[in-house]
């Protein structure tokens, strides 16, 4: 936002092609489909932004591992709070209580309900001052994190269910 640190992620996406890499919504958040390492995925990626970015990498193994453990399931998503996934840079250096919340006493603004290996899952409240909120996960943890509503996990889980063929032919 703003224009510090942005970029167009569809365009990104389509200058990467050779990997098959297919774009999930306006946040950054990519899915490759032919198999290449993540470390030369990495430098490719970083070599083409404008910035120096703060990368979340995982394999499809993981993610799928990880969603099977989530809290949501036969629970019908509220329209007054949004469901998400944050995922961890690295293994957790520190190991708080679960479930968590924020702020510890009062009206609750964020919960952190499950975690599986890097992955946290949780609600908050669709309130301005919970999305601030997020930033205290990084220091819970002790690792830098990047989160996305469960509904962009969603549909990263049906482009790898799919084996990336469909979207790709787009």
């Amino acid at each position: 936002m703003g224009g510090h640190r942005t970029f167009r992620p569809s365009i990104l996406a389509n200058q990467m092609k050779e990997y098959g890499v297919v774009n999930i919504g306006a946040a950054g958040t990519f899915v490759v489909c032919k198999r290449v390492s993540q470390t030369r995925f990495r430098s490719e990626l970083i070599r083409r932004l404008p910035f120096e970015p703060e990368i979340m990498m995982c394999t499809p193994r993981e993610l799928i591992t990880a969603a099977t453990h989530n809290p949501f399931d036969g629970e019908p998503p509220r329209s007054d709070i949004t469901r998400f996934v944050s995922v961890l840079a690295k293994s957790p250096k520190l190991l708080p209580s679960i479930p968590i919340r924020i702020p510890e006493h009062g009206k609750w603004l964020l919960r952190i309900l499950a975690r599986h290996d890097r992955f946290l899952f949780g609600v908050y409240r669709r309130e301005m001052k919970a999305i601030a909120c997020l930033g205290a996960i990084d220091k819970l943890f002790g690792a830098p994190a990047t989160t996305r509503n469960w509904n962009t996990i969603q549909a990263i889980l049906k482009v790898l269910e799919n084996g990336c063929d469909e979207q790709y032919r787009k």
